[in-house]
């Protein structure tokens, strides 16, 4: 059997695998993208799924080397406010409102918003035009063997690969990771989150809003409009047996509670989409590299639907193992240690944060309800302090 070769191999073809195999691929590697799914490409179809990301400002260069933003932007909303309400009260009432403005920082809009279903079209749209780059839908890679000269892969469909660099990009239970002895902390919150899309009478006016109460934030992201009508993607945290009842309620009485968890301030919420849910955890990898393998996006980290931080990780990962390639023969020890040192504890740092952001969003004890209410005005009235927590927040580099 022939060995076929490639200069990168990558493991997995959701959102983050997809921009690695365009990024990598429009800077002239020669890439082989694998994934056991085929990417589902249309919003209303099993599977889909059904949650948002926003590309934060430091993403959109990424994306602009990966040949696929002018795919997007059209299609994107521009997230001009970032509104952090606390409804901590005993009755739920609206106690702190607190705007954070992306013109007080930038003259751009904090990020842009996409539906994943979307995102992951285009970038196969893109991967089509990229000769240099062989996308396997449906091909799973299940076994791997590293030298210190490259790496072999076999793969589902009785083929193999040799490649300099694998990077890992398949996920919270990636066969790559355990396959190289990588060891994961992991922290599980009992909670569950419900990903869907929603039409309201009142306009967003690309504000981003994220309720807090108890059991976890209640986000609502601008999309643009569907059926003539004002659009969010919400993510709804909340202890896993609630967010189970929420997810398998009638759709009307599942429209009464969102709209009373929204507060109403975007009047009756209507569900327009199908639901999706998955658990909550944070997940940090022992290391974010091996012998000629770099692991990137969930494969690394986990963390919670919090601050759009997760993807946006994701990017600055491939970020900088582009930068690495670079100044150092690629998939080099070289360069795997320079971006398991850069990459780990500016990661860990991150997740820690969002972990603490969490634990006191689900929390029931009034001292901490009322300490968050406090503590929403103090860092939004303090002008240095929340700019600079809005810098931080973009993951400027």
């Amino acid at each position: 059997m022939n060995l076929m070769s490639t200069d990168i191999f990558i493991s997995g073809g959701g959102v983050a695998g997809l921009t690695a195999a365009c990024l990598f691929g429009s800077q002239g590697f020669s890439v082989t993208c694998v994934d056991p799914a085929p990417p589902i490409t249309e919003r209303d179809v099993d599977g889909a799924d059904l949650r948002s990301t926003a590309f934060l400002q430091p993403a959109i260069a990424v994306l602009e080397m990966a040949g696929v933003w002018h795919k997007l932007s059209s299609h994107a909303m521009g997230l001009e406010t970032m509104r952090i309400v606390d409804a901590g009260g005993t009755s739920g009432e609206v106690r702190a409102t607190r705007d954070f403005n992306a013109s007080d920082i930038s003259d751009l809009p904090f990020g842009w918003n996409l539906p994943n279903w979307l995102i992951r079209r285009e970038l196969v749209a893109r991967l089509a035009e990229l000769s240099n780059v062989e996308f396997l839908p449906g091909t799973a890679c299940t076994k791997i063997f590293t030298r210190s000269a490259s790496a072999k892969l076999w793969l589902s469909d009785g083929t193999t690969r040799e490649a300099q660099l694998v990077i890992a990009a398949d996920g919270r239970n990636s066969l790559i990771r355990d396959s190289m002895g990588i060891g994961v902390k992991t922290t599980r919150y009992g909670q569950k989150a419900l990903a869907f899309a929603v039409t309201h009478p009142i306009p967003h006016d690309h504000v981003s809003t994220e309720i807090h109460r108890t059991g976890g934030p209640f986000t609502l992201v601008p999309l643009p409009d569907y059926d003539g009508k004002p659009s969010s993607a919400v993510v709804w945290m909340e202890k896993g047996p609630e967010a189970v009842r929420l997810h398998d309620l009638p759709e009307d009485a599942f429209n009464q509670e969102m709209s009373e968890r929204s507060c109403h301030l975007f009047g009756p919420l209507k569900l327009a989409s199908q639901r999706t849910i998955w658990p909550i955890i944070s997940q940090l990898a022992d290391r974010f590299s091996a012998e000629r393998v770099a692991l990137i996006a969930e494969a690394a980290h986990v963390a919670p639907p919090i601050g759009a931080q997760g993807l946006n990780m994701s990017l600055t990962d491939l970020s900088e193992l582009l930068d690495l390639a670079r100044l150092h023969p690629l998939g080099s020890k070289d360069m795997l240690d320079a971006y398991d040192r850069k990459r780990r504890l500016a990661v860990k740092a991150r997740v820690a944060g969002i972990d603490l952001l969490n634990r006191t969003s689900m929390s029931r004890a009034t001292w901490i309800r009322d300490l968050r209410s406090a503590g929403i005005g103090a860092i939004h009235d303090a002008a240095p302090i929340r700019k600079s927590l809005m810098k931080l927040g973009l993951g400027s580099r």
